[in-house]
């Protein structure tokens, strides 16, 4: 979240009359975050949050993230639902933005989760990537292995100045994966952006899974690959614990098969790789008129470097 365009009181206030959610109390802009403009929103009916799309987010998707988290929270998955207005309407425009007012989840996000937060989180994801099997609609990953080629092109000429070697350490880690992308194991809709800062927690349990605005139809082990990199690489130092925790998680709700299982290292390098990328293209990009901090790409270069040289053992041990 963050806060790209500025919404001044008199555009909330025309934008809720078209609502039946109340008067608004207060307003705050949201800064954690890369993506889209997100304010903290309470009414005289409770709190709500008002996202405007940016940057990479393609109106044409807008309509497959909202249902997709609808259809999740109708299914029992503690995930944001998008308010309708009195005509049934959820997206919105502002300020020449799409928009959207979604629901409040109450809960904290777990920065540094331990390995039961870690199992929790899994058993999450695991109830999502079922809930989600009856969805009825696709959308390709635009950050996938087709991406990255894209954003490592883009970013090859500049990628030293971040750190020397970056730009070889790239052109490797993309030539493994492409040649070594695993090409048959179960797809479905996947949250893509499942890192702590996307998910809260009352207690021991998960409260909500948030920013679904990366979800996209690709391998469901892939996103369990984004989750355990995000999770369980804190301080630039590895937790096998928390990994094999919530692989087990993961498989008390969903078990993996033995393909997945095998991919599930190749999928790490990737999702490590993804992030490099995307955080890269934003270090090299900064807007400094942004209310935002630039997410940095040096973490994902270690774990990349780790993830190249590991053996499963050392990551989850011998048999997730």
């Amino acid at each position: 979240m963050a806060v790209y365009t500025h919404v001044d009181r008199p555009t909330l206030e025309a934008l809720l009359e078209r609502y039946d959610i109340g008067a608004p109390v207060s307003f705050d802009g949201v800064r954690e975050g890369v993506e889209n403009t997100n304010y903290s929103l309470v009414t005289e009916q409770g709190r709500f949050f008002l996202t405007l799309f940016e940057k990479r987010v393609a109106e044409a998707d807008l309509p497959y993230f909202l249902d997709l988290m609808g259809h999740a929270a109708r299914k029992g998955v503690p995930a944001p639902a998008p308010i309708p207005d009195r005509t049934g309407a959820t997206l919105q425009r502002v300020l020449g933005r799409p928009a959207v007012i979604i629901s409040f989840l109450d809960g904290k996000a777990r920065m540094a989760p331990t390995a039961e937060e870690c199992r929790a989180a899994g058993r999450m994801l695991a109830r999502f990537h079922i809930a989600a099997a009856d969805f009825n609609a696709t959308r390709a990953n635009a950050l996938g292995p087709e991406g990255w080629k894209t954003l490592a092109a883009k970013c090859k000429a500049d990628a030293d100045n971040c750190a020397p070697g970056l730009s070889a350490l790239i052109d490797e880690s993309l030539g493994d994966l492409l040649a070594g992308w695993p090409s048959d194991i179960p797809s479905g809709q996947i949250h893509a952006d499942l890192f702590p800062d996307n998910a809260f927690f009352k207690g021991e349990d998960v409260s909500g899974f948030i920013d679904f605005y990366f979800a996209c139809t690709d391998y469901l082990a892939y996103d369990l690959a984004v989750t355990l990199n995000s999770w369980c690489f804190l301080e630039r130092s590895w937790r096998a614990g928390s990994a094999a925790a919530m692989i087990d998680g993961y498989e008390t709700v969903r078990a993996l098969s033995d393909e997945e299982r095998a991919a599930l290292p190749i999928l790490m390098r990737g999702a490590a790789l993804r992030f490099l990328l995307t955080r890269l293209y934003d270090w090299l990009n900064q807007d400094p008129a942004a209310l935002v901090t630039v997410k940095d790409p040096l973490e994902y270069r270690d774990l990349s470097l780790f993830l190249r040289d590991a053996v499963p053992e050392s990551l989850y041990g011998a048999h997730p």
